[in-house]
């Protein structure tokens, strides 16, 4: 018996001490981030690990007008990714999970091989592509380069989330006369919510995130995403380097993230759970 509960507290212990030793490892460098952005000056580069609050470089981001409209672009980008990759990644779900033809195989798997290539490969290609649409310099670049890497995952993960709803449910609602439109919005729609948020979620951040796109698509200041806009914060003089103001933007833009993260880490979890499982 003593041995047995040594054993058990020894465990214990090794599975708490791996937990914390994961958490630091995972939140020190958020927490760095936030004490570099309270820094300022020589400051930047003196080891503490409580800073002064002093709010000063936050001051002087929320006062760029450039940052804050870098900011209101990416929330129109992320937003409208979202909102087109969803809406056509439920209507290809629908075909692909509920509706018997062949070559629905074929189709998935190439969905997921796009999704797979890197995004220098296609760098060269998209480019020449978007100046033949007219879509350099506009948002719209971003978004539709984004749209590629989105779509295929979500349309990936929506049909198998699909193909495990049960078809009774339909057929009865075929039986009382509703059509495959009204099915998907008052019936699929309901019971596909966390594979929608968590889709969704995946979506906006891979948007608000991105960098290369956003570097080679967009040219002017008032066009550009918050990612390239904290890369181009520079000093009061060639020969220095604003870490503070940069921490400062990389905060602001990084704790929205983890909020919603943290709000809808069920949702993300069950759905992503759900379309790979019982697909």
């Amino acid at each position: 018996m003593v041995r047995s509960s040594t054993g058990r507290r020894l465990h214990r212990i090794a599975i708490y001490t791996l937990f914390a030793v994961v958490a630091l490892y995972t939140l020190f460098p958020f927490y760095w981030m936030i004490a570099s952005s309270l820094k300022s000056g020589q400051a930047i580069f003196d080891v503490t690990f409580l800073p002064d609050l002093k709010f000063n470089n936050y001051e002087a981001i929320l006062s760029d007008g450039v940052f804050l409209r870098s900011l209101l672009n990416s929330l129109i980008v992320a937003a409208s990714v979202v909102a087109l990759s969803l809406g056509l990644a439920i209507a290809a779900a629908y075909a692909l999970g509920r509706i018997d033809f062949r070559g629905r195989s074929p189709i998935m798997f190439l969905f997921l091989a796009v999704s797979m290539f890197p995004q220098i490969a296609l760098l060269s290609g998209l480019f020449e592509m978007i100046r033949w649409l007219g879509l350099y310099n506009t948002l719209g670049s971003l978004i539709f380069a984004y749209m590629i890497f989105t779509l295929p995952f979500n349309i990936w993960v929506l049909t198998t989330f699909m193909r495990s709803l049960p078809r009774q449910i339909e057929e009865a609602a075929i039986m009382d006369g509703c059509s495959p439109l009204r099915i998907v919005r008052c019936i699929f729609l309901p019971m596909m919510g966390p594979a929608l948020i968590s889709t969704g979620l995946l979506a906006f951040i891979a948007s608000w995130n991105e960098f290369l796109f956003a570097l080679t698509f967009i040219l002017t200041d008032e066009n550009r995403t918050v990612p390239v806009a904290i890369a181009l914060i520079s000093g009061s003089s060639r020969y220095e380097f604003p870490y503070g103001a940069i921490m400062a933007a990389s905060t602001i833009v990084t704790v929205p993230l983890i909020v919603l993260a943290l709000l809808f880490q069920k949702y993300i979890v069950s759905g992503l759970t759900a379309g790979a499982v019982k697909g």
